[in-house]
């Protein structure tokens, strides 16, 4: 009873284990949400859209409300002010002075009028709502939009780009913890069988078959293979850290994939079509024309209209209605000499256009040349790791034959720890050539903007 007690509960936390076990589907699927740089990245985009819509709200004017408040017994102003508010009498301009002559003296029109030199103080509330529409601006309104979205969508590509990198980091610690386990795995297969000479070389020493230095040689090599063990388990450590720091959570069990992986079909058109770079040379190539387009606006007038409607009074909207007020009317400003710098402004930007074509050519080139690079790379992983699982074997195989000659001391233990030795080497490099064939795959389908899962 005590033993299936035992045996269910070790059967539940072997389900527990399990269930936490992260897949690289999940991790991925957390990485698009989690991560902090795709975060930023994303706020990147929102901040690139709200700027995008600035521009474009530029396009329907603008409308602002404007209060004035002031007290003065400046001449100009309180006579301005009464002008305003439409309460200006003949006796602002002097004529209610009791001490001067008649109409009639000439001295009256030479005489300061101290009403209208020396005022008394006087408020003035000025409410007013104004609003001014460009009519047409020489396309540079709208070149500076399209400008603005080919940038939020440089921003989109940039966020997609460094979803792709970070996915490809991911899958590589995956595939990376995968040839871990598996190396860990065939060098405890490999410990257990020395702890298997181990004994067989202690028999035969106290049968007086076998050397104090066999078993000694025999130590040695059990000693390297724990400490490669070790190293393995320490780097299993910091795989698991870079990938909690990837999904920005704590991570500490994963299931890790097959190690091989299946070559991607895809053409070369197919990734030049939808590679990033080239998508985000591209949009490059269009800002650089918009920028033309802004530029060449210099050449062409601007036209504005505006409208306002206000009232004012000596206090807050006093007879708001009978001291209202309205102004309507448009602006044509054509700029027709600044002394050759817009001509100069233009030559620049054709210069960077032609320069920005340059670019986008040289993004196709240096893309084919990667393709190119890593299906050649593959080509020779695919054959490394054919050459090298028959070396395997073949090491295995000899290895075994030595430990058979060593039990019939027709050979050394030095020359089994050399063939042994020759045996983990040829392990180590296999493992080594599937998983850089995998990461070239990977490397493919970043070129190709494909998920590759």
């Amino acid at each position: 009873m005590k033993i299936l007690i035992v045996v269910m509960m070790l059967m539940q936390q072997l389900l527990i284990a399990s269930v936490d076990r992260l897949t690289l589907d999940e991790a991925i699927d957390i990485l698009q949400k989690e991560n902090l740089e795709i975060k930023a990245a994303t706020l990147d985009v929102k901040i690139a859209q709200e700027d995008e819509s600035s521009v474009s709200g530029a396009h329907w004017g603008k409308l602002d409300f404007i209060q004035d408040a002031a007290r003065s017994n400046d001449a100009g102003n309180v006579f301005g002010f009464k002008l305003t508010s439409r309460e200006a009498t003949f006796g602002d301009f002097g004529f209610a002075d009791s001490n001067l002559p008649a109409q009639t003296d000439p001295a009256y029109m030479t005489t300061p009028p101290d009403s209208l030199n020396y005022p008394d103080d006087r408020n003035f509330f000025q409410s007013k709502l104004r609003y001014e529409v460009p009519l047409f601006t020489g396309f540079a309104l709208s070149s500076y939009g399209d400008i603005m979205h080919s940038m939020t969508k440089m921003k989109s590509l940039e966020k997609e780009e460094l979803i792709n990198t970070k996915i490809y980091e991911l899958r590589k610690s995956y595939y990376n913890m995968a040839l871990l386990e598996n190396s860990i795995l065939n060098l405890s297969t490999i410990l257990t069988n020395i702890d298997h000479l181990q004994k067989t070389t202690q028999s035969m020493i106290d049968v007086g078959y076998a050397k104090k230095v066999d078993l000694l040689e025999v130590k040695a090599k059990k000693g390297n293979v724990e400490r490669l063990l070790i190293q393995m388990q320490s780097n299993k450590t910091l795989l698991y850290h870079y990938i909690s720091f990837l999904l920005n959570q704590k991570v500490s069990d994963i299931t890790v994939p097959d190690m091989q992986i299946q070559m991607p079909s895809i053409s070369d058109e197919n990734i030049l079509s939808s590679n990033l770079d080239i998508q985000k040379a591209s949009t490059g190539l269009v800002i650089r024309k918009n920028m033309l387009s802004s530029e060449e606006a210099s050449y062409y007038p601007t036209i504005g209209a505006f409208g306002e409607v206000a009232t004012a009074d000596n206090s807050f909207l006093g007879d708001a209605v009978d001291h209202s007020a309205y102004t309507v009317g448009a602006r044509l400003t054509w700029n027709i000499f600044n002394g050759g710098s817009d001509s100069a402004k233009i030559q620049k930007s054709q210069l960077e256009l032609l320069k920005m074509h340059s670019q986008v050519s040289l993004a196709k080139n240096g893309i084919r040349l990667q393709i190119a690079k890593i299906r050649t790379e593959i080509l020779s992983a695919d054959q490394e790791i054919e050459s090298l699982t028959k070396e395997l074997d073949l090491a295995a195989a000899i290895y075994a034959n030595y430990e058979g000659r060593y039990r019939e001391k027709l050979t050394s233990m030095n020359d089994v720890i050399i063939k042994q030795s020759q045996q983990i080497e040829k392990t180590l490099q296999l493992q080594m050539a599937r998983n850089k064939r995998n990461e070239k795959i990977f490397a493919l389908e970043k070129l190709a903007n494909t998920k590759g899962y």
